[in-house]
């Protein structure tokens, strides 16, 4: 699940270990009760106290954070720790009460989880109550419970998983969200129920449908033209995207559309796309494609085998061969 990632990637950042967190090397610092000013743990301030640490063989709170940072130490961050892991990291050395227990949830506006073989979107999401930013690209995901998503997600991410239907997803999904990546996934449609509208998301700014399997170009319009915000659209490795008219279609269907396809909309463009969205005759429901295979190396010629096949006496062998196209 992905909390459960969650968890392991904190586990991993080590915010309870040394250097960070409180133990033997700080202790003195902190006063043992809650400051009641605060709500946290206070650091002492008079000189007195600095000196007794420096005698009990404690660290100051700047050889600490160096320990996180340098390149040579054993505790500097590791090729995947991100500038938000880092600051975490530093935190639990300078104001390590902030992140302990349940507090530490409330410091994510981001997060990160990628390859990791997550399945599920469960419940234990809804702890992160100030996320804005849920990447979760390249996991085994194929269903999202869009109630155990944070409500105030403005950034979802989901490409490379196996999300093959938006129902659930529809179901209670965050309202101020301004994109959506659904990218190498199995989606078809458009689906009958109209999911990709302004009833669901009203402030989409950005959705990338790219490398699924749509088909239906004038059914998917009728549906991306209700989201008045909308200003970037991917929708490249889609079958859709093979009918000659695709892009002048899409493009004067759209009259908001800034970026299609990662190619910016200009002005000349525009103009010369100008009457297309009246013309649905054009856009057809099937496209050919030839393939000219130029050289094939390391298989048997057929020809000569059937020579020699038809001047032996010996049993006949055959040989056959599948070429596979994938799009």
């Amino acid at each position: 699940s992905v909390s459960a990632a969650f968890l392991e990637h904190l586990q991993h950042l080590g915010l309870q270990d040394f250097p960070c967190g409180l133990g033997s090397w700080n202790k003195s610092r902190f006063n043992a009760r809650t400051s009641p000013r605060r709500g946290q743990m206070g650091l002492q301030e008079d000189p007195a106290g600095q000196e007794e640490a420096l005698l009990l063989g404690e660290e100051s709170p700047e050889v600490l954070v160096e320990l996180l940072s340098d390149q040579h130490s054993p505790w500097a961050p590791g090729p995947h720790c991100s500038p938000q892991d880092q600051h975490l990291r530093e935190m639990a050395v300078l104001t390590p009460e902030l992140v302990r227990g349940s507090n530490v949830f409330q410091l994510f506006k981001s997060l990160r989880i990628v390859g990791k073989g997550v399945e599920e979107v469960d419940e234990g999401l809804l702890q992160l109550q100030q996320l804005e930013e849920l990447i979760l690209s390249a996991n085994q995901i194929s269903r999202i419970t869009s109630a155990n998503l944070p409500r105030t997600l403005k950034v979802l991410e989901l490409c490379c998983n196996a999300v093959t239907d938006l129902q659930d997803l529809c179901t209670q999904p965050p309202p101020e969200l301004q994109h959506l990546g659904l990218g190498y996934n199995r989606l078809c449609g458009p689906s009958r129920d109209k999911y990709l509208t302004a009833d669901f998301w009203p402030n989409l700014i950005s959705l990338d449908l790219s490398f699924n399997s749509f088909t239906d170009l004038l059914g998917l319009v009728s549906q991306l033209s209700s989201l008045q915000k909308l200003r970037i659209l991917v929708l490249q490795g889609n079958p859709l995207a093979l009918i000659p008219t695709y892009r002048g279609f899409l493009v004067d269907s759209l009259p908001k559309l800034s970026v299609l396809d990662d190619i910016h909309i200009g002005p000349d463009e525009r103009r010369q796309c100008r009457g297309l969205a009246r013309q649905p005759e054009l856009v057809r429901s099937e496209a050919r494609v030839v393939v000219s295979v130029g050289e094939i190396k390391g298989v048997p010629d057929p020809s000569t085998l059937q020579q020699l096949e038809v001047d032996s006496k010996a049993a006949a062998v055959t040989y056959s061969f599948c070429v596979m196209y994938k799009f």
